[in-house]
């Protein structure tokens, strides 16, 4: 049996939704993270659901992986603290998971989320 050439046995392609999807199971378990608000005209609508997953929107080409992330903060976390972990965590994992290289996320912080917030939606 002859085994080919690395370089002839074909490619793999990783789509942008399934980035997108791995992406947002991955920021799902971080601590003090939640979704976003929703926004209608750049606006905030409503409060953002500290148990739903944060916004992902995952682009790929050649190999690369930019990602733009909204989500929600617990308040009173630090947020430069935890958008740094955010990013971390998604440039380790996203990484690790695809096999591609994750050279830029943007994170955009619709909200702060408290555990009153919390309470009450479960009331």
């Amino acid at each position: 049996m002859t085994v080919e050439a690395p370089e002839r046995r074909g490619t793999t392609v990783v789509a942008d939704r399934a980035v997108q999807r791995i992406a947002e199971q991955v920021i799902t378990g971080l601590d003090g993270v939640g979704g976003a608000a929703r926004r209608v005209l750049g606006l905030a609508v409503g409060s953002a659901d500290p148990e739903q997953p944060a916004n992902v929107t995952a682009r790929v080409r050649d190999g690369r992986v930019s990602l733009a992330v909204e989500l929600s903060v617990g308040y009173p976390a630090p947020v430069a603290r935890t958008t740094r972990a955010a990013r971390e965590r998604l440039v380790r994992e996203v990484g690790k998971l695809t096999g591609l290289v994750v050279e830029r996320v943007d994170i955009t912080v619709t909200a702060l989320h408290s555990d009153r917030s919390r309470e009450r939606s479960l009331a």
